[in-house]
């Protein structure tokens, strides 16, 4: 089975390294990963890069059978919109897809500015801030339950480089579905 490795780490410094260690993680539960820089085949051609690179993810994304997305907060109080995409994407070919966050925190917690107005909570421009205890927007939650995946999130916050929660989602599909490891 191909694993679509959706997350922000194509940004680090390591990403090459991040992609060749959760591609050997994969491998040893008898899993294919494929990350978002491998290059697909056909490779697609004519510029600008920018639409090369969604025109490769795309494809990539089209040939697996499943995602694991990095949901912990990027650039700000929420996962990173490509990889939000790219979940959403899969979920909308009908098939599973599977979350972790290094962030253990609930998503209104990520709003440093949310006050309670004594009916909901509001950032600094009065806009409702979701308060249901979910790691992420209920939609991706939604999403990862209504397809039978999982979503982990840790006790304490994870540096980037951490993978024991993605490893975690790897051996729940390769266990077959919603079995979170230990």
């Amino acid at each position: 089975m191909r694993i679509y490795l959706a997350g922000p780490e194509v940004f680090l410094p390591d990403a090459a390294a991040i992609g060749a260690a959760k591609k050997a993680i994969c491998a040893r539960h008898g899993l294919t990963g494929v990350f978002p820089l491998d290059p697909p085949a056909p490779m697609p051609s004519g510029p600008p890069e920018w639409r090369r690179i969604f025109a490769a993810n795309k494809l990539h994304l089209a040939g697996c059978e499943a995602l694991v997305a990095n949901l912990t907060p990027f650039r700000g109080a929420g996962a990173d919109p490509g990889t939000v995409y790219e979940l959403g994407y899969m979920r909308g070919l009908g098939r599973p897809v599977h979350g972790y966050t290094h962030d253990p925190r609930p998503h209104r917690a990520r709003v440093p500015e949310a006050r309670f107005d004594g009916e909901v909570w509001r950032d600094a421009d009065g806009l409702e801030v979701e308060e249901f205890g979910l790691a992420e927007n209920l939609m991706i939650e939604g999403a990862i339950a209504a397809s039978g995946g999982v979503l982990l999130r840790p006790e304490a916050p994870l540096p980037w480089n951490d993978l024991t929660l993605f490893e975690a989602c790897i051996r729940a599909i390769a266990a077959g579905g919603r079995q979170a490891a230990e």
